[in-house]
């Protein structure tokens, strides 16, 4: 057998155009094809790596972002209860405060009160002692008591200083009534006392139970049982 090199060259030379056939326009514009799916399945898969790794960022950030508020919201709470916690004690220490004030004011309130009643019965306690007083003194009138009375009347013209004495006109006040010669009597031993001749006049006025009292422009000698009595109610109803 023999080769038929002319064959056998037209036949190397058809693989030769067949390749070169192919390698032009099947194998390129399909491994172009295949490039470009490649490139755009590479370009997929890094988007969809790159989203993955932002849903990851964003899922830290919000994993983060829940710790966070959650420390803020322990945090308000600490400080919620913390202030309501001081409100209370204010709102304690503040009623604290006005139940004292208010037992201050209803405890002086009761003093007040207690002190006013007291005064009161004193006082009704002094007239109702000066009123048995003045009913069992108005019984002792009489000329012995009506001496007595002027002594007592002379002792404290007596002891008036000198310039006190120089009335001109004076005025005897007696609870009753005076005889002309008792009168008489009455006024020298006054006009003796003061040094001099002073002008008096007597008048009569029941209201002093018993007692003389000399009374004169700048001089006023109070000697009777009234003023006796009313400075024994001024005591009691002043005492305490």
């Amino acid at each position: 057998m023999s080769l038929d090199w002319t064959t056998l060259g037209l036949q190397a030379l058809n693989v030769l155009i067949l390749v070169w056939l192919l390698a032009r326009f099947f194998w390129r514009p399909v491994a172009g094809m295949i490039e470009r799916r490649r490139a755009a399945a590479q370009a997929l898969l890094d988007d969809a790596r790159a989203k993955d790794e932002a849903a990851r960022l964003a899922l830290a950030q919000l994993s983060q972002a829940r710790a966070g508020l959650g420390q803020e919201r322990e945090a308000m709470l600490a400080r919620a209860r913390a202030q309501a916690e001081e409100d209370r004690a204010a709102l304690l220490a503040q009623a604290a405060k006005d139940a004292e004030a208010l037992r201050r004011a209803g405890q002086a309130a009761v003093e007040a009160e207690r002190a006013a009643a007291a005064r009161a019965w004193r006082e009704r306690a002094g007239r109702l002692a000066v009123d048995i007083a003045a009913r069992l003194a108005a019984r002792l009138r009489g000329e012995a008591v009506q001496a007595a009375f002027l002594e007592f009347l002379l002792r404290e013209i007596e002891a008036l200083p000198a310039a006190a004495r120089g009335a001109a006109a004076l005025e005897l006040v007696s609870a009753g009534e005076i005889s002309a010669a008792a009168r008489a009597d009455i006024a020298t031993r006054i006009a003796a006392v003061l040094g001099g001749a002073p002008e008096i006049s007597f008048r009569t006025e029941p209201a002093l139970i018993a007692g003389l009292e000399l009374r004169g422009a700048h001089l006023r000698i109070s000697n009777s049982w009234r003023a006796d009595l009313d400075n024994i109610l001024r005591d009691i109803s002043h005492d305490g």
